[in-house]
């Protein structure tokens, strides 16, 4: 492609999106870049290339308008089933070893999926659980896709699908969980799209781990082909925050340019046939090498027949194993990772901690709600509830402890109980913005989007009494500025509508 826009202009334009939106175009990059940079100036509305660039560079830009722009710097290539080797490491491996050991306690399941586009990887993921899991109604799952685009995640929304996205996808896929529309196009099933929920987020800026955007005490993440795009230093943080957002012995899922070491050291590389994963270990404490290996019972849709056996089923060899044997975090970073839930005894079983946190007269509120945030990251929800309801007994008329009932209790599925939580909070502080959005949120997983909208108008309505940089109570750092920004994103997706 021959460059219209000049090589000063376009070294100017890679310098401003790198210092922006953390995304590296280097010089061999820069047809691309141009490339894309006309499809968002298409957008913006400003016709000729070089007059938009010229904008860009001189105008103070929004964050929402730099998200814009960076939703069109990145390729949205997504389809069903994508590299199947991971999805059979997922359906052979991952998902019977992690239902094996919650089945006869806390069967809560929580899965990411970052960097989501138009869908067709968290609808995988949510088929992959249907066809584990027998008795899926019995376990709390939890699929968060979340995407910087707006656009991409309406039509994520609307779950309707053209031939192109399932061109990978074995014929199972189609037969048993879609519905065949006119026109060539297909419809996921109900039962499989309410798994999922949609949120906007922006992986280079917004905060994660979080309760807030449901970041946390995940048991897998999938983040694939997203980091490639990102400055070396940019996408090593994000590594970061992704191994920050897993439980203990949690996965993560990356494409295939991205499998590199220097960019996850905190993870265990993980071989499984044809596919390598990140997993996350503790200094000191190696997971086991390998998981026995029992094939899944592979569930079908709703009045469908059942399906044969896959022919990429594999065979019970090797599941899969440390690429390096006995290796610990100690030996990839040069020294052991600083514990940050340190207030929670990590040896000691919960029940004891719980006894010895309630006996512990002189233990001020700041620090029972810095153990119970501690263990709701550490995955340990019910714990971190009953804490929570503890605290509660003592102090039934702190709106912040039943905020942080209520955000606990989404974690686990219990959507109703969240929203009767979060109404209390309201009634005992009427401006407690944080709990109308989650009010709003709630009301978006139960499929109420007009009661959704007018808690996010509620939202943005005390949002004019601050300025943008003052940060909000029990935000964990969010400003006024940019949670603004994040409620009018999700109001674009069409979530509302």
């Amino acid at each position: 492609m021959k460059h219209t826009l000049t090589s000063g202009l376009l070294s100017q334009l890679s310098d401003f999106i790198a210092a922006k939106t953390a995304l590296h175009f280097p010089p061999e990059r820069w047809d691309d870049l141009e490339y894309k940079v006309g499809f968002a100036a298409k957008e913006f509305r400003v016709a000729d290339k070089e007059a938009f660039v010229q904008w860009l560079l001189s105008s103070p830009l929004t964050t929402g308008q730099m998200d814009i722009l960076a939703s069109h710097l990145t390729i949205h290539e997504t389809y069903f089933w994508r590299e199947p080797k991971v999805f059979e490491a997922l359906i052979t491996q991952v998902l019977p070893a992690l239902v094996r050991s919650r089945e006869n306690n806390n069967r809560c399941i929580r899965i990411w999926s970052a960097g989501c586009a138009t869908g067709e990887e968290p609808y995988s993921i949510a088929i992959a659980l249907h066809k584990v899991i027998p008795e899926l109604k019995e376990w709390n799952i939890t699929i968060q896709a979340t995407d910087i685009n707006p656009h991409m995640l309406r039509k994520a929304l609307a779950g309707v699908y053209g031939k192109w996205s399932f061109r990978n996808a074995p014929p199972w896929l189609i037969d048993g969980y879609f519905n065949c529309k006119k026109d060539g196009v297909s419809e996921i099933l109900p039962e499989i799209r309410k798994m999922v929920t949609f949120a906007y987020l922006n992986l280079a800026e917004d905060n994660y781990p979080s309760s807030l955007n449901n970041t946390n005490a995940m048991d897998i993440i999938f983040c694939r082909n997203v980091l490639m795009y990102f400055a070396p230093e940019r996408a090593t943080q994000v590594g970061q925050n992704l191994f920050r957002s897993l439980v203990e012995g949690g996965w993560l899922m990356v494409g295939a340019s991205e499998l590199s070491q220097h960019l996850f050291p905190q993870f265990a590389s993980v071989n499984f046939p044809g596919a390598i994963a990140f997993r996350k270990e503790t200094p000191g404490l190696p997971l086991p090498k390998a998981f026995p290996y029992e094939a899944p019972s592979f569930q079908t849709a709703e009045n469908q027949q059942p399906v044969k056996s896959p022919a990429w089923d594999i065979q019970p060899e090797p599941a899969f194993q440390f690429i390096k044997d006995e290796r610990t975090l100690a030996a990839v970073n040069g020294s052991p990772v600083r514990n940050e839930y340190a207030a929670v005894p990590e040896q000691s079983s919960p029940s004891t901690g719980l006894e010895t946190i309630a006996k512990t007269a002189e233990e001020t509120l700041a620090s029972k709600v810095s153990t119970i945030r501690a263990l709701a990251d550490q995955g340990k929800l019910p714990e971190a509830l009953a804490l929570c309801e503890e605290s509660l007994t003592s102090d039934k008329l702190n709106p912040g402890l039943h905020f942080l009932r209520a955000i606990i209790l989404q974690e686990l599925n219990r959507i109703e109980e969240a929203g009767v939580s979060l109404k209390r909070t309201l009634y005992l502080d009427q401006n407690f913005v944080l709990a109308h959005f989650a009010l709003g949120n709630v009301a978006l997983r139960q499929g109420k989007a007009r009661a959704a909208r007018k808690h996010f108008e509620n939202v943005l309505s005390l949002l004019k009494e601050n300025r943008p940089e003052d940060v909000l109570p029990e935000s964990e750092g969010l400003t006024a500025g940019r949670f603004r920004e994040i409620i009018m994103a999700t109001m674009e997706t069409g979530a509302l509508v």
